[in-house]
């Protein structure tokens, strides 16, 4: 009886994804998550469907949200290979790593003087600095962040990295960058994976392999970016009759495991694209389903906060990336 409860948002989710793929192959430029999060964004506002959204269709988006996206999260192990990042250079790992630890600090120090209120600031920051809307879906997990919580961190990450797809390519030529280093800079700058992709294939080949790589090592620091924001809330909770969350969610060991496994074992390449498959899937429900708990109604008041403190944060990771590029 509890799965069949579930089945309605499941099938909504999984008929949402397909959509998205297809609005995907219609569009290239345009990626599929960020397909898949604006999908749920526009049926979160249609008044006639918010009855289903928060009644019968609830429980699957439920699980879409949080289940699926963390076993979407574990799969996103297997894209990354440590030998692919040792091979950028200890400059450029570096430099990677400071561009998101900066921008991750610097981002929640802005939400919070500006109000952000619950764990709102941490996800953005995650969302800006790591990897996107499934940063956000992993540290909202793991914090145990509400879905209304996620919403807007969701909306804006969203918003951004579809704007970098048209700017940043814009900027390449005045800002004296080589195909490379626009590559480069658009790994360490675009939240998304799918949005690096289309941004950076406008340089190249060459571009694109390099941007791929640079954007897979801020990948990496989703587990210890995770790890250190959970203890860090472990020692600021009060409540003491609350279950804290875990220091190292099993969903991030997992996703930990995967990135040794796809290091030291040659995996079949059926393995692999079969996993890719199944991963995009996985996160595109996931994606969906947080998109769809956005109302933009009820977020009028402070959304206007948010904006600044996303805008703001974009602006801040795409100049301490260029400067990185510079410094590589």
């Amino acid at each position: 009886m509890m799965f069949a409860g579930r089945m309605p948002g499941l099938l909504l989710a999984a008929c949402a994804a397909l959509v998205a793929w297809l609005a995907h192959l219609a569009v290239p430029l345009v990626p599929l998550l960020t397909a898949a999060v604006a999908l749920g964004i526009v049926v979160g506002q249609v008044p006639a469907l918010r009855t289903a959204l928060t009644g019968s269709l609830a429980p699957g988006l439920r699980v879409a949200s949080r289940q699926l996206l963390r076993i979407g999260i574990v799969l996103l192990g297997l894209k990354l290979s440590l030998v692919d990042i040792a091979e950028l250079g200890w400059v450029s790992i570096v430099t990677t790593i400071g561009v998101v630890v900066l921008t991750f600090v610097g981002t929640i120090g802005l939400g919070r003087a500006f109000g952000l209120r619950g764990h709102q600031p941490i996800l953005v920051a995650s969302g800006f600095s790591i990897c996107g809307a499934s940063a956000i879906g992993a540290m909202g997990a793991a914090v145990r962040a509400r879905d209304e919580e996620q919403a807007v961190p969701v909306a804006l990450v969203t918003l951004c990295g579809t704007i970098a797809i048209a700017v940043l390519p814009a900027l390449w030529h005045p800002l004296g960058l080589s195909a490379t280093g626009f590559g480069h800079w658009v790994g360490a700058g675009v939240h998304d994976v799918g949005q690096v992709i289309a941004t950076a294939q406008i340089a190249g080949t060459t571009a694109l392999a390099v941007a791929v790589v640079v954007k897979l090592t801020r990948v990496l620091m989703l587990a210890p970016m995770v790890a250190i924001t959970v203890a860090v809330e472990r020692r600021r909770a009060t409540d003491a009759t609350s279950p804290r969350p875990a220091i190292v969610p099993l969903f991030v060991a997992g996703f930990l495991a995967a990135v040794v496994l796809n290091s030291l074992v040659p995996l079949p390449e059926w393995l692999l694209v079969g996993a890719d498959w199944l991963q995009t899937a996985l996160l595109a429900m996931a994606l969906f389903a947080l998109g769809a708990s956005i109302r933009f109604a009820e977020l009028a008041s402070t959304g206007w906060r948010a904006l600044v403190v996303g805008l703001t944060s974009w602006a801040l990771i795409a100049v301490l990336a260029y400067g990185a590029v510079l410094l590589g």
